[in-house]
């Protein structure tokens, strides 16, 4: 194996800013944060150093729920491999895969499935427009790296930095694009009912449900009211918070239902599969457009899914999930208040960041992950919980970050 700084200095001249994803960036976290990984099993990572790490930060970026290589899940998609993966016929694990998301979104009664998060936000969209006759976007979340998203910055360079990730490049977005799409800020109703009265063309709401803060419900029943009222179809991006406190989509929670539901990360634990699933009049008219993909018809994400979905019912990993989110934050708290020092951890169920008043959010990442890469822990300032981790090495954790806060607390 070659060694991982090497490597990624090497990957800098031959691949397009490194790698494929910017939150695998090593250069987002730590100066010695490993680049490469030789395996990865339930929440441990050995990098190509031939290090073990504990991963407390992202999982696969919140793909694998279930843990790292999951034994039932893994042998379930060698034995698939074995039967073919391709062919000039379809798989008939879509077909299946589908009746389980539209029994389990009972409001629903049509899939269509990508590979990628943006590919299925892009297909969610094109649908979203048919349905309504019009294009105008309002965009309240991430979306992925599509012009159509991306475009929000071209009405004022910081419009997309409360929405996850701030700073993006806009480089070769089509100028003609300004303002086919604007952003309202969550759980903020003033933010949405200005941008729908400045913008009386918008033709699809996309929205993350939540990420971190938790949706008053007033904001999300207005939105589906309002959209409903002026035929704006309503999507929900769940490719996040999907399967992390419900066994579905997490507006099943609140019981209010969208038009279209994006599903992905978690579905398939690590393998790619993301599903749009809609209402049987939208994606019926949706047959007049061109909306398809060779890999889309790959064989591995559906069966993949299909055995992650089973492990999901029987464990009630949601559950797990949420037992595990609570643990986290009452320890979390505990520690603060130890050391004296203000802040807070935000989310709900698996999916945490936290806070701390006089540390700016990426100086607290930097500051976490190198800290604790001296103890051979991934840690950032946000953790995807898994159900690989527990209750013990969650007490590892905090045995480590008690030693951080308290040398911490001495410098603020």
């Amino acid at each position: 194996m070659k060694n991982s700084k090497v490597l990624w200095k090497k990957s800098k001249k031959i691949i397009l800013n490194g790698n494929s994803l910017f939150s695998k960036n090593p250069e987002n976290y730590a100066k010695d944060w490993p680049a490469y990984f030789d395996r990865a099993k339930g929440c441990y990572i050995w990098s190509t150093d031939k290090k073990k790490f504990i991963d407390f930060s992202y999982m696969g970026i919140g793909t694998n729920i279930l843990g790292y290589s999951n034994t039932k899940i893994d042998n379930h998609v060698k034995k698939i491999i074995t039967k073919g993966t391709m062919s000039t016929l379809n798989c008939v694990e879509e077909v299946s895969l589908s009746e389980k998301l539209i029994k389990m979104h009972k409001w629903s009664s049509m899939c269509k499935f990508a590979r990628t998060g943006a590919e299925a936000s892009a297909i969610a969209i094109r649908i979203g427009r048919i349905h309504s006759k019009k294009n105008k976007i309002a965009i309240c979340g991430y979306h992925g790296w599509h012009d159509w998203y991306l475009s929000v910055n071209l009405n004022g360079k910081k419009k997309l930095d409360t929405h996850l990730i701030k700073n993006l490049n806009i480089n070769g977005v089509d100028k003609n694009l300004k303002n086919s799409s604007v952003a309202f800020k969550h759980n903020d109703l003033d933010s949405f009912k200005k941008i729908v009265r400045q913008n009386t063309d918008i033709g699809v709401v996309i929205m993350e449900v939540e990420r971190f803060e938790e949706v008053k419900i007033d904001f999300l029943k207005y939105i589906r009211d309002y959209t409903k009222k002026n035929k704006i179809t309503l999507i929900f991006d769940e490719c996040t918070s999907g399967f992390r406190q419900t066994y579905g989509g997490l507006h099943l929670k609140y019981k209010i239902n969208p038009d279209i539901c994006i599903l992905g990360k978690a579905l398939g634990n690590g393998y790619p599969i993301n599903a749009v699933i809609g209402t049987k009049q939208l994606m019926n008219k949706a047959r007049s457009s061109f909306i398809s993909s060779t890999f889309w018809s790959d064989r591995i994400g559906p069966a993949a899914a299909l055995k992650t979905l089973e492990i999901m019912q029987k464990e009630r990993s949601w559950v797990r999930l949420k037992s595990l989110g609570m643990f986290f934050k009452r320890k979390f708290r505990l520690t603060l208040h130890k050391h004296n020092i203000k802040g807070d951890v935000i989310g709900n169920g698996s999916l945490l960041q936290f806070k701390l008043n006089k540390i700016d959010d990426i100086d607290l990442k930097k500051y976490l992950a190198s800290e604790m890469l001296k103890k051979n822990i991934l840690a950032s300032n946000v953790i995807y919980l898994s159900t690989a981790h527990s209750e013990k090495l969650l007490d590892k954790y905090f045995y480590q970050l008690d030693k951080i806060l308290f040398k911490l607390s001495k410098k603020i």
